[in-house]
This record gives structure tokens, C-alpha cells and sequence, in this order.
């Protein structure tokens, strides 16, 4: 069962199928101040307490997927809670990127700085053909703190990831798409739909074999490929061996669908 969130949060959840739907409403535009951010972390306590097999992260509100960091309370700032601020929006991005489920963000309208930051420590973004993708810090003197210099260009590349960052502009839906920045696109309206029917078919899979793809691509981008070949080859090996393994092969012999665990 999924515990309920608190009835004041910003941050809400539901289970809906096999998917863990957490809903960002922080008017007007889901600024990721304290509020929004404690309640992002409890919502990652609850999913990872859950059955569910896959985190799908979206908006409540019209417009905004998440616009980014709180701007008025970094300003009145000083440099300790500045950097206390930073670390904990980037312990939420990080906890979401070491989860060893999928994540999904849905993204309607903006996702701007810290917002896309958010959307970048996921599995996969699906963005409506109203989105639109940015990291304009620089146009306020600062760079991407939570994350969008390193997962940016391992997504996009060097190239593409200098240009969004240096003109600080606004990606629209179909070219996030031709460079890799979103994984899908619908009609407006239709991102969380979509995102919907990617995690049912999420949820049909091995929970284990889900967990080691994920954890071998990462390897890709960060290890020696003879040290990630190894690690893939003890991870097949393991999966082979495993409850789940030895289910899909006996299914496939058989010529019925897999049933796991």
C-alpha cells in the first residue's frame, strides 16, 4: 500500500497501475523551493517502499513543469545556506538517478533550469509538443548547479549541451527531440497519458533485468569499456541464475508470456 502524502504538500503521489505518479503543484510555476523539494524526498521514501515498478514525475499545474530554483530565496542568502539549498536539490536529483526502477518525467510546457535538471535525473522524459527545454542561468550570471553541466552533455553531447547552456535559450519539443532531450513527444495534453502506457509496459518486465540495464548503460558512460563489458557479463550471469531468469527462459521454450515476480 502507498502511504498517503501529507494533505498540505505541494507534492502529491498516487499508485496508478504499476506506475508511482508524483504530481509537483507549487504556484505559479513549481518553483523548487524547501516545500517542494522536502515533499519530492518524502515522495521518493514512499515509492521506494511501494510495489511500484516505475517513478513517473509530472505537473499539476498549467504551464510548468517546473521552472526552476527558488530565485527570491537566493537571493537573501548567504553562502552557507546557499550551498545547504543547493545540496538539497541535488540529493533528490541523485537519489531519483540511483533508483534501480525506471523514472519517467512528463513534461507539459517549461522546464527550466533546475526544473530540467529534474526531468535529466530521470530514466526518460516525454514531452508534450507544448514543452519547452532550458538552462538559462546564464543569463543571471551562475551556471546549472544540480546537475545540468554533467547529465546534459552525456545526453545531448558536448556541442549541444554548450549551445542550450551558453544562449540560455528555450529548446522547442521537436528539436529536444531530434538531439535525444526528450524520448518521446505528443499532443499537448497527452505527455502524462503517454508516459501512462510506457509504464505499463515497464511494468511487464523482469524488475531485476530493469535494475541491470540501468546500471549497465550508466556503466557506459563512466567506466573503461573493458570494465564495463565485465560488469554487464556478471550481470547477465546473475540474472541467468535468477528466479526471473530462469522464468523467461522456461516461457520462451514454452511459447507462453513470462510471468515474473
Amino acid at each position: 500500500m502507498t502511504d498517503p502524502a501529507p494533505p498540505d504538500s505541494v507534492v502529491t503521489w498516487t499508485a496508478e497501475g504499476p506506475a508511482f505518479v508524483v504530481r509537483l503543484a507549487n504556484p505559479p510555476a513549481n518553483q523548487l523551493g524547501q516545500p517542494l523539494l522536502g515533499g519530492l524526498s518524502a515522495a521518493l521514501g514512499a515509492f521506494e517502499t511501494s510495489a511500484a515498478r516505475i517513478l513517473l514525475i509530472c505537473s499539476g499545474l498549467d504551464g510548468f513543469f517546473a521552472a526552476g530554483a527558488d530565485i527570491k530565496l537566493m537571493a537573501g542568502a548567504g553562502r552557507a545556506a546557499l550551498r545547504a539549498y543547493g545540496d538539497s536539490m541535488r540529493a533528490a536529483f541523485d537519489h531519483i538517478a540511483a533508483l534501480d526502477r525506471p523514472s519517467i518525467a512528463a513534461i507539459e510546457g517549461r522546464a527550466l533550469g533546475g526544473g530540467l535538471e529534474l526531468a535529466l535525473a530521470c530514466t526518460m522524459r516525454i514531452g508534450s509538443a507544448s514543452a519547452r527545454l532550458g538552462l538559462p542561468e546564464a543569463k543571471l550570471g551562475l551556471i546549472p548547479g544540480a546537475g545540468g553541466t554533467q547529465r546534459l552533455p552525456r545526453l545531448v553531447g558536448r556541442g549541444r549541451a554548450l549551445d542550450m547552456m551558453l544562449t540560455a535559450r528555450e529548446v522547442p519539443a521537436d528539436e529536444a527531440l531530434a538531439i535525444g532531450l526528450l524520448d518521446r513527444v505528443t499532443e499537448p495534453g497527452g505527455a502524462l497519458k503517454q508516459a501512462l502506457e510506457l509504464a505499463g509496459q515497464f511494468g511487464a518486465m523482469s524488475r531485476p533485468a530493469l535494475a541491470a540495464v540501468l546500471r549497465c548503460v550508466d556503466d557506459a558512460a563512466e567506466l573503461p569499456l573493458a570494465e564495463g563489458m565485465a560488469r554487464e557479463a556478471d550481470r547477465v550471469t546473475d540474472l541467468l541464475d535468477s528466479p526471473d531468469g530462469q522464468e523467461g527462459l522456461a516461457a520462451f521454450v514454452a511459447k507462453r508470456p513470462a510471468s515474473f515476480a
